[in-house]
């Protein structure tokens, strides 16, 4: 386990629109706002599509992580991340992940890690700021080369 004490910075509430890309306008208001850190404790509303990590098909290593996708249509979601650095990109690496009803199958859910998602009507997220420690997610290659939280103290 790793953990630490964080001080909170900013707090914003942030509504993205209709026919928004999801992670490119959260990229936008992150670069706009100058937050490298930081958690999105809600994110809730609508997407009219949505890339989520998942599979129809049997785990060939359910230890591994997946890096297969589908891709959900109309769907009400709610969840919540991280926000942290990505030294190798040097952009904010968000990590995601939700809950959501598919509207025109009965609501039935699926939960996921978000990969891509385009906005349908609005998505409603709170975006908390982290100042200290910096948040870094470097890639373990030890561990599939999967990019993990880690903290920068310095």
């Amino acid at each position: 386990m790793r953990a630490t004490q964080v001080v909170k910075g900013r707090e914003f509430v942030v509504a993205f629109d209709e026919g928004e890309d999801f992670f490119p306008a959260l990229g936008q208001f992150c670069a706009e706002h100058g937050i490298r850190s930081g958690y999105i404790p809600v994110l809730l509303g609508g997407f009219r599509s949505a890339r989520l990590v998942g599979t129809c098909g049997p785990l060939e290593n359910p230890d591994a992580p997946l890096w297969d996708s589908v891709q959900v249509e109309f769907l009400e979601a709610c969840g919540s991340g991280t926000l942290a650095w990505d030294p190798d990109n040097d952009s904010v690496a968000p990590h995601i992940h939700l809950s959501a009803g598919l509207k025109g199958d009965q609501a039935h859910g699926r939960t996921s890690h978000l990969l891509k998602g385009t906005v349908q009507f609005i998505n409603e997220l709170v975006v908390v700021e982290i100042v200290k420690p910096n948040l870094i997610r470097p890639r373990r290659t030890d561990l599939y080369n999967v990019p993990l939280l880690a903290f920068d103290e310095d």
